[in-house]
């Protein structure tokens, strides 16, 4: 079981680290849904960067001459993610997944927008709800569908067509389904 206040406190870390390394990080994944009114169960924190390979494997080397416990996972050609980097430890899972070959105008819009932090002062910022919706879509799947649905029915002020639009501009599919299941 993960000590969630100390891999908070290795997140806000690594944010800094990334910062320092020029590569701006968003929270993605189930500690963005609980920022948006969406508690569920998780054992990590997801982090969506921006990056090369190269930065990917500077940045693993980096993290390990800190002493965290860092593994990059490179993508291979069918891989939705452009290489993952697993920092582990007695504090449980920091994951930071790389979008940058792969859906990179989602981690850009989302960084534009993104003005929510984990906590005051905190470097970690959180994934806006359109983008975080776009992320599910994107990864897919039925728990990523029902998070989604979870999420709107918890956020009932937000612009549902302003979502849509967002999603289609990614040429995702999946909203409308989305849409139907919210309403019934």
């Amino acid at each position: 079981m993960p000590d969630t206040p100390a891999n908070l406190r290795v997140a806000e870390r690594i944010a800094e680290i990334l910062d320092e390394f020029k590569l701006p990080a968003l929270v993605i994944g189930a500690v963005a849904l609980a920022a948006h009114r969406y508690t569920r169960f998780t054992e990590d924190i997801d982090i969506g960067v921006l990056a090369s390979q190269a930065e990917m494997q500077s940045l693993t080397g980096l993290l390990q001459a800190e002493g965290f416990d860092a593994e990059f996972h490179q993508p291979d050609a069918d891989d939705p993610l452009g290489g993952v980097i697993d920092v582990s430890g007695p504090f449980g899972l920091v994951q930071i997944i790389n979008f940058e070959d792969r859906f990179p105008a989602i981690i850009h819009d989302a960084l534009a927008g993104a003005d929510v932090r984990v906590r005051p002062g905190s470097a970690l910022r959180i994934v806006p709800i359109p983008q975080l919706v776009a992320l599910k879509l994107y990864a897919g799947g039925l728990k990523s569908h029902a998070d989604i649905v979870e999420l709107l029915r918890r956020n009932p002020d937000v612009d549902l067509d302003a979502i849509g639009k967002v999603c289609r501009s990614y040429r995702l599919r999946g909203f409308d389904r989305v849409l139907e299941d919210l309403s019934g």
